[in-house]
């Protein structure tokens, strides 16, 4: 972890100050350019992809041969790619309310040959055409940032629970709010040389945007005690809210994994570590060592 990174940390770990939740300016992205900003950077040259990588072996374990898993909110399919790579045996439903979005992830589904993922159009606060108990698993990697007000966060949640089966995995991913502008600008600008001004925007968009540590704790509570938090240590950076693992990664999802890992660039592969040490940390860890 760089100096800078760790400066920031520090204060945020011991300041009190708290900032306002600032909604994103559209909780939809429409524009052409915020989804080809968005697309690019988790696209597998991107600088995002190792995040992505990370976030699919770690939901791995909750996904059974022959499982429909839901992924809500999965805008242009880079991390949906990830997840349905390593599990091929399972069927995936990527879900959008963009159409944009949706049109970029069919083209990444067509690039990558994957035939065992859907997309529907939808509203993941109302995921209207859903059986109850339809869905094995149900996964959301970084956009519950993108909901207006808790009164939707409460409402998505309400939905997940009508879906999941009973003993379905669950993951969600996203921003924790961070306490001090200066720590929302340093992160949404450090890789600044990697990324477009238009990602940079969205970046800082969607840091404001975060809820806090309570506000995510609170909507998913009522899934119970199987459902463990996991923040990145000193500032919620990320947080993670899991279930029980549901399998052990056999052997050939590892070797999948271990190729996967060894084909990303070396600052991917940085990348990707500084963010697993980073976890690790805080008591959370890899479901398998790669090297």
């Amino acid at each position: 972890m760089s100096i800078p990174t760790m400066y920031h940390l520090i204060l945020e770990r011991i300041s009190w100050h708290v900032l306002p939740r600032v909604p994103e300016p559209e909780q939809i992205m429409h524009d052409p350019s915020q989804n080809a900003a968005f697309m690019e950077a988790g696209d597998e040259d991107g600088f995002l992809a190792f995040s992505y990588f990370y976030h699919a072996l770690q939901i791995t374990p909750l996904i059974l041969h022959g499982d429909r898993v839901l992924d809500l909110a999965c805008g242009p399919a880079n991390q949906l790619v990830q997840i349905a790579r390593l599990n091929p045996h399972s069927h995936f439903v990527g879900l959008d309310a963009s159409v944009n979005m949706l049109d970029k992830a069919r083209t990444t589904l067509l690039r990558h040959g994957l035939g065992n993922v859907e997309l529907i159009s939808g509203d993941m606060t109302r995921l209207v055409g859903i059986d109850d108990a339809s869905m094995d698993c149900v996964i959301c990697t970084m956009s519950l940032h993108h909901l207006p007000d808790l009164e939707a966060l409460s409402g998505t949640m309400c939905e997940v629970r009508r879906v999941l089966k009973q003993g379905g995995g669950l993951y969600f991913v996203d921003f924790g709010r961070l306490k001090r502008a200066s720590t929302q600008r340093f992160f949404s600008e450090d890789q600044r040389d990697c990324q477009s001004a238009q990602f940079t925007q969205d970046y800082i968009n969607s840091l404001r945007a975060a809820f806090s540590v309570g506000e995510l704790s609170n909507s998913v509570a009522a899934f119970g005690p199987d459902v463990v938090r996991h923040l990145t240590p000193l500032a919620p950076f990320m947080v993670v809210f899991k279930s029980a693992a549901r399998r052990n990664l056999d052997t050939a999802t590892q070797h999948l994994a271990q190729e996967i890992y060894r084909r990303m660039s070396m600052a991917q592969q940085k990348n990707f570590q500084a963010l697993a040490l980073w976890f690790r940390r805080g008591g959370y860890d890899l479901p398998c060592a790669l090297t």
